[in-house]
């Protein structure tokens, strides 16, 4: 199921669930126009869709499920389905960060804008010993951060990337990428403070295609790697946040684990009602433990994982961003949304799939636990 209908007039675009986000944005990109999609070109269209969606284009353009115009679903009992704002809209607004609780989605119509083809954007790497200064210099800067721009923090060993230098490789480091999703000249004004930050070790910021910015980070996340993550909502951060997250960047236990920070607010938080709840200024932490498959030190990793969300438990809003949740129990899926929402999907659950067909996901749990 990997068929992309792209119509340019009417910037949309209707793509089966089988597709990636990397084939989604070669076909939109060959208008100029792009939706909001993941960072990583081999994720799926429908699971990150489902959950929420967030981006390099978020804060320009809001989540994902802020430009879904309709899904094609067929339910547990063999429905088929259209959900739209004005077709089964109680049922829209679910599929709009419920996740796969209510059906399979075969097909997503996005609403798309116009984006590049080129864009400025790329990383900036500092040594991890100068992250105190940096963390706190970041967060004032992207404290009055236009739309247009949208920030990842990363913190890990340097990944073997292809822009970075063979000395760097296995550094510990904390690097910001950036996306302006507008005028080049614009962005390059904006961003020369950050970039005259410090002594960075390599600024890769620089106008390049959408689609290459899209592909930039998938080695250091391939197929076949172990991984296990845990994950905080946090409001802008304050000292102690930035103080635990270069003690834990410091203490990774495996060279592919990392912690990572998405800047939310924006177009985000002006988003409509949907079931997908991220509308506060501040930031979504995945904290992601990753090792090869004859890594002995599982355990190990994963207690890494485990220390460092329980010590940025104080810093957090208590929420969770579903497509950042493994198998963590009601409690924390209930607090991902908040009880006004999690009872709106309830009911659509027992609407929907009542005996629970689609449960191996972050589960709305018919019975209302």
């Amino acid at each position: 199921m990997r068929r992309i209908a792209v119509d340019p007039g009417a910037r949309t675009a209707r793509a089966q669930a089988g597709v990636l986000w990397g084939e989604l944005d070669g076909a939109t990109q060959a208008h100029g126009l792009a939706t909001v999609g993941g960072i990583v070109t081999h994720t799926g269209i429908a699971g990150l869709t489902l959950g929420g969606g967030i981006g390099w284009l978020m804060r320009r353009y809001g989540a994902t499920v802020d430009n879904l115009l309709s899904a094609d679903v067929v339910t547990a009992d063999g429905e088929q389905l259209h959900a739209s704002e004005s077709e089964l809209p109680e049922l829209f607004w679910g599929l709009r960060g419920g996740g796969g609780n209510f059906g399979v989605v075969t097909t997503f119509e996005y609403r798309l804008h116009q984006v590049g083809p080129t864009v400025l954007a790329g990383p900036i790497f500092h040594a991890l010993e100068d992250a105190p200064e940096l963390l706190r210099f970041y967060r004032d800067f992207i404290a009055e951060a236009p739309d247009e721009l949208t920030t990842i923090l990363n913190l890990r060993q340097a990944p073997p990337l292809p822009l970075l230098p063979e000395h760097v490789h296995g550094r510990p480091v904390v690097s910001v990428s950036a996306c302006f999703a507008g005028p080049v000249e614009q962005g390059e004004e904006l961003l020369r403070p950050l970039r005259q930050f410090g002594s960075p070790l390599v600024d890769a910021i620089a106008p390049r295609p959408y689609v290459e910015l899209q592909g930039l980070f998938d080695p250091a996340v391939p197929h076949g790697w172990h991984y296990y993550w845990k994950s905080w909502e946090v409001p802008p951060l304050d000292d102690r946040t930035i103080d635990v997250l270069v003690e834990y960047a410091a203490r990774i236990t495996s060279p592919r684990s990392y912690i990572i920070v998405f800047q939310l607010g924006g177009a985000v938080a002006r988003g409509p009602d949907t079931a997908f709840g991220q509308r506060e200024a501040g930031h979504d932490v995945n904290i992601n433990a990753v090792w090869l498959p004859d890594d002995p030190d599982r355990e190990r990793h994963v207690r890494w994982t485990r220390e460092c969300f329980a010590a940025l438990e104080p810093s957090a809003a208590g929420r969770a961003y579903v497509n950042f949740m493994a198998d963590e129990g009601q409690a924390r899926v209930r607090a991902a949304y908040g009880d006004e929402k999690y009872a709106r999907l309830v009911a659509l659950k027992r609407r929907y799939d009542p005996e629970n067909v689609f449960r191996l996901n972050a589960n709305i749990d018919p019975g209302g636990r």
